[in-house]
């Protein structure tokens, strides 16, 4: 019906307005390609415990974020029947597969109800019982280990890899539709910077590159993040912080909801600064000025004599 709808205006404006010829072509031909999501939760405890404090000035619990969050998710899924989605959470330690619109197993399918749709109604209770699961396991810790977001970007990009390149039987058959194109990553980070996790986040990003995988972040909460603005930024992705939190879902649907060939023609909020800065290999920290080693590229806070890389 959309795509009727747009044919029409097309044919009706092209006397009238040139520049709607070219924007509704992009429109149209973006929608009949088949769109993959790969969407990267952080849940970090001890950061949504501080997220849904009452002294923040828009407190936002787990409970609000996943229920707008699903929301999003299930927009996507309705914008194309031939989109496809995969959702992984970075838990304290772990990243772990939480759905998967490609590979559903038999304990998936929830028991089926008429008065809602079935896609949904999988995701819904797929992606909170499996969080819920996870954090049931993790029980109390001592010291919450690291959140594993960079294995959850890796394990993306990943199956983005597998899902793009089809098998090397149907070489010489025409192209099938519901192969992806433009396949972009969405991170949502609740967590600061580690500054350890520089040189894997690094060779994400030119895997990523390579791929042509577009990395989106929004910052839900906490401060800004350097390695993943540069992460947006490299691979012509957005980076949204949220000032006001309680409109989570409004960011989502209006800044990250469209493909990356539909965003050439709207007015999609990317990141004014940049924060460039690097770790260094010697003790791990962000540096403003570094050394570099001419041979490896190396960077350190200090000058060495001999690179020890």
């Amino acid at each position: 019906m959309i795509t009727a709808y747009l044919l029409w205006l097309y044919r009706s404006s092209t006397s009238h307005a040139p520049n709607w010829t070219k924007y509704l072509t992009c429109i149209i031909s973006a929608m009949e390609k088949a769109s993959h999501l790969s969407v990267i939760v952080d849940l970090s405890p001890t950061q949504w415990h501080l997220s849904a404090q009452t002294s923040n000035q828009y407190p936002l619990s787990i409970e609000t974020f996943l229920s707008q969050l699903l929301a999003f998710l299930n927009a996507h899924i309705a914008s194309k029947h031939e989109n496809s989605l995969v959702v992984f959470g970075a838990f304290p330690g772990k990243s772990v597969l939480l759905y998967s619109s490609t590979e559903l197993l038999s304990d998936d399918v929830p028991s089926l109800d008429a008065n809602s749709y079935l896609p949904f109604k999988l995701v819904d209770s797929t992606v909170v019982q499996r969080i819920m699961n996870e954090f049931d396991a993790i029980g109390e810790l001592d010291e919450e280990p690291s959140c594993a977001l960079v294995g959850a970007v890796t394990k993306a990009l990943c199956y983005i890899n597998r899902i793009t390149h089809p098998s090397s039987t149907t070489a010489g058959v025409a192209e099938d539709p519901s192969i992806v194109h433009d396949p972009r990553i969405l991170i949502l980070s609740v967590s600061p910077d580690l500054s350890s996790s520089y040189i894997p986040i690094m060779n994400a990003i030119f895997s990523a590159q390579k791929l042509k995988v577009t990395i989106d972040v929004c910052k839900v909460y906490g401060p800004d993040t350097v390695f993943l603005q540069q992460a947006a930024h490299l691979t012509n992705g957005s980076y949204i912080y949220l000032e006001r939190r309680d409109a989570l879902l409004q960011y989502l649907i209006m800044s990250f909801l469209s493909p990356t060939s539909i965003r050439k023609i709207l007015a999609v909020p990317k990141q004014d600064k940049i924060d460039f800065r690097a770790a260094c290999f010697c003790h791990k920290n962000i540096v403003d000025i570094g050394f570099v080693c001419s041979v490896c590229l190396s960077i350190f806070c200090q000058p060495l004599p001999v690179c020890s890389t």
